[in-house]
């Protein structure tokens, strides 16, 4: 199963796997908050995308095709893989820090995720 969640919300023991996937560090959120288990830089939306975005939701649709694509990269698809098939076993929680919950990467790497869980 995976869930979304943002990273300033407390830990609980429902959340599984911990993983942040931001590129940046959270702001104001210590390590010992943060209580992760992994961080996936290399999943977030490259530096260039994330700044053109903005977390501007009349970007939102052009932001899910432009990260999608990045996301469509061998060495993203397998990441992606992997996280699926962890999943299948157990609770996978997905952490971000933006405000906006319904417009950030966790939600696309969610949807990429749970699609991915019918190829592994």
């Amino acid at each position: 199963m995976i869930r979304i969640k943002r990273v300033y919300e407390t830990p609980s023991a429902r959340d599984g796997i911990r993983i942040l996937v931001d590129r940046i560090w959270p702001r104001g959120c210590t390590k010992g908050q943060a209580r992760l288990d992994a961080w996936r830089k290399e999943l977030a939306p490259s530096t260039a995308l994330r700044t053109w975005f903005g977390h501007d939701p009349a970007k939102w649709m052009e932001f899910r095709t432009r990260y999608r694509k990045e996301l469509s990269r061998p060495e993203q698809n397998r990441a992606i893989e992997d996280l699926a098939r962890l999943a299948q076993g157990q609770t996978v929680t997905l952490l971000y820090g933006a405000s906006d919950k319904e417009h950030n990467q966790a939600v696309v790497l969610k949807e990429c995720i749970d699609s991915a869980k019918d190829r592994v």
